[in-house]
């Protein structure tokens, strides 16, 4: 096996965290995977995975090299496609990552579609309620709900998103519509937190930020439990405005305080290498833009 196989050996295996799923990745036998790792250690003479019963994890010297072999790999892969003239055909892997519900309801149904115009792009994805560092994790493209800090990847703006509170029209109709944060404190509030602990809710006042904490009964880590909740009547609830969208459509929920909202939070595709990046990854990237930005709930 050459070093270029062999370095695809060790990605797949970095990547899947064992040597079965490798194999079953690359179509080769377990045996063979595991004898390509145990040949490329021997000749680096350092020890590049942990091993043992249950997964795989990189070593220090392992985690270095894994970036070094995908960095070779992609200019390899490029350098091919383009003496091959088809530089601007998509394929190869991609890897999309995003926030879980964002990803479930937008990113999803775009990738599909992408892929089926595509059928040499292969495509894995990663929806998780946190920052992916696109480089240490292996990622291409990521969409991100919040202001941007300053960093070396590229991004385009595709909409934005407001942060609202909601309630049923029932549950509104028996206790009131509240008319200023403060009056938050006689309402029920169905809080969606990523931590075990209720979190305060801020507001725009004029030029100063107001902050709340309603009275909580319920703390989920997931908007949709919130908002099924809000839904049954349960109380109110502060969620982002596209993730209600079907639900305010219904007519199921209905937002208040909007004159107190906090600036909308931008929604960006970001992604890797700016304009020398691969044709799959260009291609995603203009292909997700142009349809996020018709979406209307993330426009509104």
């Amino acid at each position: 096996m050459d070093r270029l196989e062999t370095m695809r050996v060790f990605v797949a295996v970095a990547e899947e965290e064992g040597f079965a799923p490798a194999a079953r990745r690359l179509a080769m036998s377990p045996p063979a995977v595991t004898r390509a790792i145990a040949a490329l250690e021997e000749r680096i003479g350092a020890r590049l995975l942990h091993r043992t019963t249950r997964i795989v994890r990189l070593t220090e010297a392992g985690s270095r090299f894994l970036t070094d072999c995908k960095r070779i790999l992609g200019e390899v892969e490029e350098a091919e496609a383009s003496a091959a003239g088809s530089h601007t055909e998509p394929r190869g892997q991609l890897g999309v990552t995003t926030s879980m519900m964002f990803g479930r309801m937008f990113v999803a149904p775009i990738l599909l579609d992408f892929l089926a115009l595509h059928p040499h792009v292969m495509a894995r994805t990663l929806l998780v309620d946190r920052v992916v560092d696109l480089v240490d994790e292996g990622f291409d493209v990521a969409v991100r709900i919040a202001q941007l800090s300053d960093s070396s990847l590229s991004a385009v703006r595709v909409g934005s998103v407001r942060r609202v509170v909601c309630a049923s029209p029932r549950y509104l109709a028996e206790h009131g519509v509240p008319r200023t944060p403060a009056e938050l404190s006689r309402f029920d509030a169905l809080t969606f937190s990523s931590t075990a602990s209720q979190q305060a809710w801020s507001f725009a006042s004029g030029t100063r930020v107001q902050t709340v904490s309603p009275p909580t009964q319920l703390i989920v880590n997931t908007a949709e439990v919130a908002i099924a909740a809000a839904v049954a009547g349960r109380g109110v609830t502060r969620v982002l405005s596209y993730q209600i969208a079907p639900e305010l459509l219904s007519g199921q929920l209905q937002i208040v305080l909007v004159d107190f909202e906090p600036p909308p939070i931008p929604i960006h595709v970001v992604y890797l290498e700016g304009r020398r990046a691969h044709a799959r990854v260009r291609s995603f990237v203009d292909f997700a833009v142009d349809r996020l930005r018709s979406e209307k709930s993330l426009n509104g």
